[in-house]
């Protein structure tokens, strides 16, 4: 079996991780592509249930704090496929782009070990809370184009991390968690250049295709049902390729 396409199946965590991490640059965009069944690769648990059936915990205590890491460790496991399958799916597309998104994977792979690491010394594990699985289904609703997949699933669900963030780690300061901030700083920090890679790619598709991007952009979501809310980090947003027109005005 291909090597990527065996990373995108894996199921268990840290097989996972070990075989995103051996993965080479080049070797996952030479060959016909196929999309088999049971895409993609994730353990039993943690239990998949609907967003409002995921209970809210304040992070006062520590396993509100223990299932704030396990909703951060799940975003970066959905992470790891979303950037495998960007490579896996769409055919036909430069050698950069593979090498991007498989960059990409590959520190998604080692946040989420950073993440799991400090669950556990939380006393916890991924799997012990429940989660839910937008982002993946974001990836099945975006299956059919790599211009949709690039405007919505990066510059939309995984540049909402760069929202959000900050107020996670203000929290957590005045709750003195030194340690899962630090975990959340390293991947506020690298996020930004994943979402960069969204927008690029969404412009050299845009670019391909003679649309204008903005107007490209607003009108994908428009169709697709999103809008987006505060709070904006427009400073980390820029630095990510957004343009402040293609942000609202609130």
């Amino acid at each position: 079996m291909e090597p990527l396409l065996a990373a995108l199946l894996e199921p268990d965590p840290d097989r996972k991780c070990a075989l995103v991490a051996a993965l080479v640059s080049g070797e996952s965009h030479s060959r016909e592509r196929g999309l088999p069944g049971g895409l993609p690769g994730r353990p039993v648990r943690p239990l998949l249930v609907s967003p409002r059936e995921v209970p809210n915990r304040g992070l006062g205590s520590v396993e509100g704090r223990a299932a704030l890491c396990h909703a951060v460790a799940h975003i970066e496991f959905n992470a790891i496929n979303l950037a495998l399958d960007a490579c896996w799916r769409f055919a036909g597309l430069p050698a950069e782009y593979y090498a991007d998104w498989l960059s990409v994977a590959q520190d998604e792979a080692r946040h989420f070990l950073l993440m799991r690491g400090r669950l556990r010394e939380l006393g916890y594990d991924y799997g012990d809370f429940s989660a839910h699985n937008g982002l993946w289904e974001a990836a099945e609703k975006t299956a059919h184009d790599v211009l949709v997949r690039m405007a919505c699933v990066p510059r939309v669900l995984e540049a909402r991390g760069l929202d959000v963030t900050p107020g996670m780690i203000h929290r957590l300061r005045e709750l003195r968690d030194a340690d899962t901030i630090a975990v959340l700083e390293v991947i506020l920090a690298e996020e930004v250049r994943h979402v960069e890679i969204g927008s690029r790619w969404f412009r050299w598709c845009c670019a391909q295709r003679e649309l204008e991007p903005t107007a490209t952009f607003r009108r994908l979501l428009q169709e697709q049902g999103i809008a987006l809310r505060p709070p904006l980090n427009r400073e980390a947003r820029a630095r990510a390729g957004f343009l402040p027109e293609e942000l609202p005005d609130f």
